[in-house]
């Protein structure tokens, strides 16, 4: 397994397979071609289907246009065989002849791979261990915790990375609780995190929580929809979620930095193993594999801030995971919008639940983490292609695409 630093990408939204995958895919591009007279993009699949809702043309051309003109061609109905979110980049010389043709696939999270390579090598394999049954092993046998495995494969450094990761999140939880006004789309759909948080804090203590934990997601997860910086976690659909149950972790509880660097780790580490193992991308396995997953990413986090065992946060890390089984992947109007926005805030909230319901067990259960990712996997194989990241089905349907 690779650096959790490709797991947690500092970036703008609103999407990290449909922005900022192919903002990179071109950026790479363009250093091979930077003479180029022209060039011709061709988007496949989901890429093409909800690309101007992601502002997948906006991110390439804002790129390429500087130096040539581009043209931008939408094939959705059109599934190459490799991953969903297939792209082909041309470029032209002033005879318009074709250069080169690159075929390159944004496979979730920011991260690119060609047909039959592995990831686009941005870093080595750092982690020897990618099953969680495995690491948790480990960790009972040295008595270290999964941060402490983190910290081993990944060096002393990884604590300067997250600790931009986590200024990161809290920076774009203040803009959103102070920004107002309509997001960006024809959906016209009004910002919610201020309201949120200045109901939330007229409440009495049981509900004041839930309710800041709700405006902390919704301020990032509004954020990531304008357009905004924010820090794949594990995707920019699902932004909302961990930086939610830190922040109010951290301001109600008053947990270090460190402390929370040290949960950042973890949840790193847990959605590694998803993004190894199985998907963390909407438009191949359903937004069980970018909400789910940050829930399970939030559970555990939060279990190991409270003092859970390692079985006990890996507990955590399953629920999380597993009551997100099958979660269809359909924005309305292709935007990250409607759903997106509102289920980072519900599955902050889950996340906390899955941390109690936890911490009162002893950790022990039937069904492990790296059992639901392997069920995971096969349903977002078994679902519908309308139901992940196309803008067809669900929720989304009967509503025109941007």
């Amino acid at each position: 397994m690779k650096s959790i630093k490709e797991l947690y990408r500092i970036g703008y939204g609103p999407s990290s397979s449909h922005t900022m995958g192919p903002r990179k895919a071109a950026e790479i591009f363009l250093k091979r071609h930077p003479d180029a007279a022209a060039f011709k993009v061709t988007l496949y699949g989901s890429l093409a289907a909800t690309g101007k809702g992601h502002m997948t043309d906006i991110a390439i051309i804002n790129t390429l246009q500087p130096v040539a003109p581009v043209e931008i061609i939408w094939k959705p109905k059109i599934f190459l065989p490799f991953h969903p979110n297939g792209m082909t980049f041309s470029s032209l010389d002033k005879n318009h002849n074709t250069q080169e043709e690159w075929t390159v696939y944004s496979i979730g999270g920011g991260a690119l791979a060609e047909e039959g390579e592995s990831l686009t090598p941005e870093s080595p394999d750092v982690y020897e261990m990618n099953k969680m049954t495995d690491i948790l092993q480990w960790c009972e046998r040295t008595g270290k915790s999964y941060w402490e495995y983190v910290k081993e494969c990944e060096g002393e450094s990884i604590w300067d990375y997250l600790s931009e990761v986590w200024s990161t999140m809290k920076d774009a939880i203040h803009r959103g609780l102070e920004a107002e006004g309509v997001l960006p789309g024809p959906l016209n759909l009004r910002r919610k995190a201020a309201n949120y948080y200045i109901r939330a804090t007229g409440y009495k203590q049981s509900l004041q929580s839930r309710g800041l934990v709700f405006a902390y997601a919704l301020a990032v997860s509004e954020e990531n929809a304008s357009g905004g910086k924010i820090v794949t976690a594990p995707t920019c659909g699902s932004c909302g979620v961990m930086p939610a149950v830190l922040y109010h972790l951290q301001k109600s509880r008053e947990f270090s930095d460190m402390r929370i660097l040290r949960a950042l780790a973890t949840a790193g580490l847990v959605g590694n193993i998803v993004k190894f193992n199985a998907s963390i991308s909407g438009a191949e396995v359903g937004c069980q594999g970018e909400v789910g997953v940050a829930c399970a990413m939030a559970s555990a986090a939060a279990n190991q801030l409270f003092g859970g065992s390692p079985a006990q946060i890996e507990y955590a890390a399953e629920m999380g995971l597993e009551h997100h089984l099958g979660m269809t992947c359909d924005p309305v109007c292709g935007l990250v919008q409607i759903p997106c926005i509102e289920r980072n805030a519900y599955a902050a909230a889950r996340a906390l639940d899955a941390n109690l319901y936890s911490a009162f067990t002893d950790g022990m259960h039937r069904v492990s983490f790296d059992k639901v990712i392997e069920v995971m996997k096969q349903t977002g194989h078994d679902l519908p292609s309308l139901y992940k990241e196309t803008g067809e089905g669900g929720l989304a349907k009967d509503y025109q695409q941007m």
